[in-house]
């Protein structure tokens, strides 16, 4: 009778896209986890006629650490894999270590992948690193976006990461390498309970009286993403109703937006103000619901960058002008992170903010019905004192700006990507 690690790498590769890259990353600790990804993805490769490509992470924060990435390096020559170690000095001893060293794994893998051309980076998270994230995010109360844990597949600046491990037990994963006769490294720092990821593990032990496993856990997760999805659906639906981008901004009708259900509300409200001051952490919820019933009473409010502004049965949702007073950029670079400006060459030219002195020389502003404070957070071509031109407030004079094209379309960015 086959064990369920017989049949481990069939289920991961279901796990899988059914064409792979020819150039695909994976990331190797040295523990169980993503030593098992690693020789599962070898298997897979060579079947598939794709190159393998692994990279460490190392934080610097252990002295082992060295040791355990030459020992990833030596197992990867012996597989036959690319291997480098990348290094991470960016910590000052202060603020969440945890928090910090991943995003940290994450903008080197992500760099690596792009200096390497590789599109896409395969993790180990396993359905026991499922079940802690649930078991964290149930601490803090989290709604059906944070409980729906981490997803398979993630866009990542241009670079995807997916866990095909997900669906898998650490227990899974270590008979699989203790059939092959592979030794893994035991990271110290896993028995650490002054992190909460390790309270969660060890209170995790204490819940399968109860019926909750990692297994459970990861199903619970599962259910809530396809809910998630319905809901990210739901608020796509409900902006191209009650919403539309209009010169760097994004005007709400009000009427539409109170008569949404108060989830639809929040995600609809975040994911404006991500559009408009850029990805990362939303605000915290309190802070949401203070702006979702500004908007519903007719109030301005500000957050994240953005102001949100009155104008009669409609709110604007703009950049905050002292937020982006400081941007300069030429006309060939990216001005706040999103918008590329295209005309005439123009000696010293630069790219700012249209602001209080700009828009009086531009007369017909009016006519384009945005309202002034809208207007003087939009970006507009200088020379000098002068404004050559100014788009978004009906002056073109041969100039246009384009959002970076690695932005998706207003609706669509409300879908997990």
């Amino acid at each position: 009778m086959s064990s369920p690690a017989d049949t481990l790498p069939e289920r991961v590769r279901a796990l899988l896209p059914e064409t792979l890259p020819s150039r695909l990353g994976v990331a190797v600790s040295g523990g169980s986890d993503s030593l098992a990804l690693l020789h599962l993805l070898v298997r897979i490769a060579r079947d598939e006629d794709v190159r393998l490509f692994a990279a460490t992470v190392d934080h610097g924060l252990r002295p082992d650490a060295a040791a355990e990435a030459a020992s990833v390096s030596e197992t990867c020559a012996h597989l036959g894999v690319s291997h480098v170690t990348l290094k991470w000095t960016g910590w000052d001893r202060s603020g969440n270590l945890q928090d910090q060293a991943r995003q940290a794994r994450y903008g080197l893998l992500r760099d690596w992948a792009v200096l390497q051309d590789i599109p896409a980076v395969a993790l180990g998270h396993t359905a026991d690193d499922q079940a802690e994230t649930v078991l964290m995010r149930l601490g803090r109360a989290s709604g059906v976006r944070g409980l729906s844990g981490m997803s398979f597949a993630r866009d990542l600046d241009g670079v995807t990461l997916w866990r095909p491990l997900l669906g898998e037990t650490r227990t899974a994963l270590r008979d699989y390498l203790q059939a092959e006769g592979v030794r893994w490294i035991e990271d110290p720092s896993n028995q650490d309970l002054r992190f909460d990821r390790i309270k969660a593990r060890e209170a995790l032990g204490h819940l399968s009286g109860l019926g909750i496993t990692a297994e459970t856990l990861s199903r619970v997760a599962a259910n809530l993403g396809r809910a998630n999805r319905a809901l990210e659906h739901f608020a796509q639906e409900s902006a191209r109703r009650v919403a539309k981008e209009i010169a760097c901004a994004v005007r709400v009708d009000r009427a539409g937006f109170a008569a949404l259900p108060e989830e639809i509300q929040r995600r609809l409200l975040v994911g404006i103000l991500q559009r408009i001051s850029g990805p990362g952490y939303p605000p915290r919820q309190s802070k949401v619901e203070q702006v979702v019933q500004a908007v519903v009473a007719g109030r301005s409010s500000t957050l994240s960058g953005c102001q949100i502004l009155t104008d009669g049965n409609s709110s604007w949702f703009c950049r905050e002008l002292t937020a982006v007073s400081a941007c300069v950029a030429r006309p060939a670079e990216l001005w706040d992170g999103r918008w590329i400006a295209t005309g005439p060459d123009t000696p010293g030219a630069q790219i700012r903010t249209l602001g209080e002195t700009g828009l009086p020389q531009v007369p017909d502003w009016r006519a384009t019905g945005v309202p002034r404070m809208v207007l003087m957070a939009t970006p507009a071509v200088w020379l000098g004192d002068q404004i050559v031109s100014a788009p978004f407030a009906g002056f073109l004079n041969g100039w246009t700006f384009e959002m970076d094209p690695k932005f998706p379309e207003f609706s669509a960015s409300f879908l997990s990507h």
